[in-house]
């Protein structure tokens, strides 16, 4: 099977003709992506009528330039642009500022070490019993693990965390264009947003990031009619990358033992290696941004009005900016990667997961003297890159 990438020497863009959400691409992610890549900076996806930035350089320039680059196409079905309007996701600069600054307040460094005993315990609890069975699936463990860990922080009720992760896997699902995937998890998506719509803070627990918002609309901070999407931003940006980047993480470290017995040796290598994770797989595939007005990326001329997508993936792997970008270094510690975004939608949320990937990774070389993984079965999802089942046997 070959990768079909042609070059309009005419107009010097280069051109994909296969479809970015289709099974045969997010089947075998990184071989396309590498040839896009290496084909130009800016690839014209004619079957998604998408511009792909594929290089390092050109996705941080898009990042970093909202006024040229803007968020109000941030998804890639204009139903879901128009239901994200004035979201912290789908939004920009100014209205983007206060927020995120509530997102950012709640999920601060602080913040979140206040709770970094719970994590603790919590994920000791998990990987010493799974370990104890021998065998166990990383990525149900990495569920049960972050639904409880997020559910506590946004507050809900026991019997509403339950729901989270079909919220998570449908919500960023239908982010995608309207293909059979998109409809299929259409309703779940729409049972998280009518529980969005109507959450009160009473039914919030006290001192939580949930509770907090409302606070915040209160106190004047945000527009009330704000609220809603900020709930829902917690609950639909958070869960699957969450739970995608803890099951990749246990992955790489399967499949080089020789990285993780460096990592039992030298436990404060634990942060450089989820980094490095994170780099290698970037959890989210890309994400869109409208093109305000007529702009050239490496040369090459996007109209105003397209649609772009920005590869994350691609931009993590490129040669020109990562050496031997295809190998799991724990010591690389690539703290510039673009998995978590660059500017001002750098990830809310992102101090959250890292200090679980922290506890997480702890307990299991506290646990696992070594493992390997053996059944897997990747989830495809418009947006998520994620296994559906991976088996470690310790």
């Amino acid at each position: 099977m070959s990768v079909d990438v042609s070059e309009r020497h005419t107009t010097s863009v280069a051109e994909a003709p296969e479809d970015f959400f289709g099974e045969e691409v997010l089947s075998d992610r990184d071989r396309y992506y590498a040839a896009w890549r290496e084909s130009a900076a800016v690839v014209h996806l004619t079957r998604n009528d998408l511009w792909a930035l594929t290089r390092y350089d050109a996705i941080q320039f898009a990042l970093a330039t909202p006024a040229i680059f803007s968020s109000t196409k941030a998804v890639f079905n204009d139903m879901m642009n128009d239901a994200l309007r004035g979201s912290a996701l789908a939004s920009d600069p100014p209205e983007h500022a206060p927020l995120r600054a509530v997102l950012a307040k709640y999920l601060s460094p602080r913040v979140v070490r206040s709770r970094q005993s719970d994590m603790e315990t919590y994920a000791d609890e998990l990987v010493s019993s799974a370990a104890a069975q021998g065998s166990f699936d990383a990525i149900r463990l990495a569920q049960a693990y972050h639904q409880r860990i997020i559910g506590e922080m946004i507050g809900m009720r026991r019997e509403i965390q339950a729901r989270v992760v079909p919220w998570g896997d449908s919500a960023l699902n239908v982010f995608g264009p309207f293909n059979q995937r998109t409809f299929k998890h259409l309703p779940v998506a729409g049972d998280l947003v009518r529980w969005a719509m109507q959450v009160t803070p009473d039914q919030l627990g006290e001192g939580s990031v949930g509770r907090a918002v409302f606070e915040a609309a209160d106190r004047g901070e945000i527009p009330h009619e704000a609220c809603p999407g900020l709930i829902h931003q917690l609950v639909a940006a958070g869960i699957d990358t969450a739970i995608a980047s803890l099951g990749n993480l246990i992955a790489h470290l399967g499949d080089n033992p020789a990285q993780y017995a460096i990592l039992r040796a030298e436990p404060g290598l634990a942060g450089a290696a989820f980094t490095e994770s994170l780099r290698l797989e970037s959890p989210i595939h890309a994400m869109g941004r409208r093109v305000t007005e007529d702009v050239e990326v490496d040369g090459i001329p996007i109209p105003e009005g397209a649609q772009v997508a920005l590869l994350f993936a691609a931009g993590n792997r490129d040669p020109r900016h990562y050496d031997d970008p295809d190998t799991f270094d724990i010591r690389r510690n690539p703290v510039d990667h673009l998995s978590f975004g660059h500017g001002v939608h750098t990830c809310a949320g992102m101090h959250l997961v890292r200090h679980e990937a922290e506890a997480l990774l702890a307990a299991l070389v506290r646990h696992v003297p070594s493992y390997s993984i053996g059944e897997r079965r990747p989830k495809l999802s418009n947006l998520v890159s994620s296994w559906g089942t991976l088996t470690v046997a310790v």
